[in-house]
């Protein structure tokens, strides 16, 4: 078997014509059609109806010809994959955080230098649930993220580890009155609870945030009125003057002071100390993953 005799068989039910079928594979009809009878020969059936002025494949033919349709769509799939892994060997991906992304990847890859400049690099940005599993399907080699040690995270360290890259805090802020003053305090009272725009319980930041103020939830008085994953919207949010928001310090600098739309929200005692975190897989990477690891370490 010759998997071009395949690809003869389906250019022959596409025309149903012996001359133009061995013209679309760049044959003699002469040497088509002794293809077509090898195969023939191979299946130990006949393939083609020849005794019609209409030509046409036999049940037979048409079985091998779902089976060559098959093969094709394989092998199809196979050069994709392939393809795919070739550009993952010679490309470094990252996941990233949205905040991350937008603040902190662009200057943090710049500064590493001249090296970086020339390895092919791509990043996904999501939430950090989307991040973790990213990760954990291997479609990235390094994650990008904030990280507290009373957080979990899905990445075990029996399988990830990682390197601190810089420090960053959640603060508290919120938009700015006519004076230029805090449109929303905390820790706020029974009677008037602040209007908080919180993360999601379940994301990156919702879980730091909750395992490191949970003691104390109750000296605060909040009435949670918006939630999301995304650090960017609570940014948006609170510099609108919609409630209190605790973003990332990084994320928030922009709009603080005089000129900016937010102000802090409460003293540094309500801040969140964190950390920004490369993670990656502890088994052997690709060359140029390792290169880059090996860059980040020094």
């Amino acid at each position: 078997m010759e998997t071009v005799w395949l690809a003869d068989l389906q250019a022959l039910a596409e025309t149903l014509n012996f001359s133009r079928a061995a013209e679309n594979r760049n044959v003699t009809q002469p040497a088509f059609g002794r293809r077509i009878r090898a195969l023939e020969e191979w299946c130990g059936l006949e393939l083609v109806d020849r005794s019609t002025h209409r030509l046409k494949l036999t049940a037979a033919g048409e079985i091998v010809l779902d089976a060559a349709n098959d093969v094709a769509n394989r092998l199809e799939r196979v050069r994709q994959d392939l393809d795919r892994t070739r550009a993952d060997s010679s490309t470094v991906t990252f996941a990233a955080t949205h905040a991350l992304s937008f603040v902190f990847f662009p200057g943090w890859i710049q500064g590493l230098g001249h090296v970086t400049s020339t390895m092919p690099i791509r990043l996904l940005s999501d939430n950090m649930n989307e991040c973790e599993k990213i990760m954990l399907e291997g479609r990235a080699q390094f994650l990008l993220c904030h990280y507290h040690e009373n957080s979990k995270i899905r990445l075990d360290a029996a399988d990830f580890k990682h390197v601190e890259l810089s420090t960053d805090r959640l603060i508290p802020v919120s938009g700015k009155d006519e004076k230029g003053g805090a449109l929303h305090h905390l820790p706020g009272t029974q009677e008037a609870p602040v209007a908080e725009i919180a993360f999601e319980e379940k994301s990156g930041m919702g879980r730091i945030l909750a395992s490191n103020l949970s003691s104390r939830l109750s000296e605060l008085h909040l009435n949670t009125v918006f939630t999301s994953h995304l650090a960017m919207v609570l940014k948006a949010l609170a510099a609108d003057g919609k409630g209190v928001a605790w973003i990332p310090e990084s994320l928030a600098a922009d709009e603080l002071g005089p000129k900016g739309r937010l102000t802090k929200a409460a003293s540094d005692e309500w801040a969140v100390s964190v950390k920004i975190v490369l993670i990656r897989p502890r088994k052997r990477m690709t060359a140029i993953a390792e290169a880059f690891w090996e860059l980040v370490q020094k």
